[in-house]
């Protein structure tokens, strides 16, 4: 009799096979290891069992369901063993019996050793980490989303609702017009960038005049937006669009002008002039609307455009806007008014008015990141079939100050990289003066951002940015010195969160109040 037909349970009698009844317990057909404890003083467990007959005894112990306890199964069995021993476990359910196995009550013994390894407690600081704590986040989830409701309602019926439209458009006012046209006009710099690279290629101009060009065309963008906003009394959300639309035109201004620069002395040092497409304008006129800040001659693309998807993102557009709204007018604002300047008042009330308003300002600046970053960039890219849609990295984690600005914005992370880190590194300039002057650029335009629809010029903003590069330092000094990721990670969400932007928003806030009461 062969092994296969062994396994498939005939029994030859001559040729003609017959069909053997199933066999009740094939568990039982098995060698298995059981080890004894030392001290046993039952002296009852054998250290091993050798069954090859279905004799019915039922010392012997099936470890099927435990995997602690098995230690070998017989070839040709196995299979019918996992089959018995799954059905016992699957969804809870006991359908060993129906399956021709043994029931569960009667696979293990009460001499059956019940520990047999060394193991960990799960919270123990040698096996937390290699847990799943889905959990407990679905716990802080629930507890966050109930304490916070029972503050909504409470500051519902403390405050009412306290949502003013004009804080945030006026556009039936006639002084808001006037950035509304300044944001279109500003769509006439690339068409001037685009003419000067085509005069450039053919050879109309020479590379200096070109140079002179552009850093007139680049200057002109950004001061024009800056005029327009300082002679009109706008509301500040139209003057703070119109600043972020202005600084995205100019990061891609110089990348396109920066990457046309390098064809044409590439094309000039092969003696080949293949890259005149660089300066076609539909490639210009996508970059200008593509979610991306470098400039090339091609994407990745996608092959189709997912309609209901990009449906369903503008709905949590619309949802988070609109919760981000709701914070600042119902938490921050109230919370504003009733403070006083955090640098000229009582330390512990500014420290008291700080803490309290750094969980909606945390709350609006992660609604911010998830509307920018994540839909309305995603939304664009799908509605334009861009590939690349790494537009963040998970910045939450970061263990350093350093990585999170890695990390957090990653088109202005790749700008900078390409256009200000590598160029200063070729032209030997050293790496510490070279991140200095990244960090420069980023606060002169956090600045502009903050000030300039603001019209005030207090440079908190700049303050703020520069101040990163010590955070930088220290944070990566206590990473190597510690060797841990919660302690830089918990300093970033300390000085970046919970102390530097409510800080901020109370120092723009109260200076704001007091430009008015001069003015008034």
């Amino acid at each position: 009799m062969t092994r296969q037909h062994r396994r498939r349970g005939y029994r030859y009698l001559g040729r003609v096979p017959m069909t053997m009844p199933r066999d009740p317990e094939p568990s039982l057909r098995r060698r298995i290891t059981v080890t004894s404890p030392p001290d046993s003083p039952l002296g009852i467990i054998p250290a091993a069992v050798d069954s090859t007959t279905d004799s019915g005894d039922d010392s012997v112990v099936d470890t099927t369901s435990d995997p602690d306890l098995t230690d070998g199964v017989i070839e040709g069995d196995q299979d019918d063993e996992k089959k018995n021993s799954g059905s016992v476990l699957d969804d809870g359910e006991d359908r060993s019996e129906a399956a021709g196995g043994v029931p569960p009550m009667f696979l293990y013994r009460a001499s059956t050793p019940a520990h047999r390894r060394v193991k960990e407690s799960p919270l123990s600081s040698d096996a937390i980490f290699r847990q799943s704590h889905a959990g407990l986040f679905n716990l802080c989830i629930v507890v966050l989303v109930a304490v916070n409701s029972r503050l909504i309602i409470e500051n519902l019926m403390k405050y009412g609702l306290l949502i003013r439209s004009e804080f945030w458009f006026s556009l039936g006012s006639v002084r808001d017009w006037p950035l509304l046209m300044c944001c279109f006009s500003l769509l006439g710099f690339p068409l001037a960038a685009f003419v000067v690279e085509k005069l450039a290629w053919n050879k109309l101009i020479s590379e200096p005049v070109v140079i002179l060009l552009h850093v007139l065309l680049v200057t002109a963008e950004l001061v024009y937006p800056v005029y327009m906003i300082s002679r009109s009394d706008s509301a500040v959300l139209s003057g703070l669009v119109l600043m972020l639309f202005t600084i995205i035109v100019w990061l891609k201004l110089v990348s396109y002008t920066h990457t046309n620069y390098d064809l044409r002395n590439f094309s000039d040092s092969v003696g080949k002039n293949d890259y005149t497409q660089g300066v076609s304008f539909q490639s210009l006129a996508y970059f200008m609307v593509a979610p991306t800040l470098c400039y090339q001659l091609s994407y990745p693309r996608t092959a189709s455009v997912r309609k209901g998807w990009v449906t369903r993102q503008i709905v949590k557009l619309v949802i988070f806007m609109g919760l981000m709204g709701f914070i600042i007018e119902q938490y921050i604002n109230p919370i504003v008014k009733n403070s006083q300047h955090p640098l000229k008042g009582d330390f512990i009330y500014a420290i008291e008015r700080v803490l309290k308003l750094s969980i909606p300002t945390l709350y609006v600046w992660l609604c911010m990141f998830y509307c920018l970053f994540h839909l309305w960039l995603n939304i664009l890219a799908e509605l334009l079939r861009f590939g690349d849609r790494e537009f963040y990295k998970d910045w939450w984690n970061a263990k350093t100050v350093e990585e999170y600005w890695r990390m957090w914005n990653m088109p202005v992370h790749k700008w900078m990289v390409r256009h200000i880190y590598f160029p200063c590194l070729r032209n030997g300039i050293p790496k510490g003066i070279t991140i200095l002057i990244a960090f420069f650029i980023s606060a002169v335009f956090h600045e502009l951002c903050i000030a300039v629809p603001c019209h005030i010029f207090k440079f908190w903003a700049f303050i703020g940015m520069m101040f990163q590069i010590p955070l930088v330092i220290l944070t990566t000094y206590l990473q190597k010195k510690f060797r841990s990721s919660m302690v830089g990670n918990m300093i970033f969400w300390f000085f970046f969160c919970i102390l530097g932007q409510p800080i901020c928003v109370l120092l723009y806030y109260h200076d704001v109040m007091n430009r008015k009461a001069r003015r008034e």
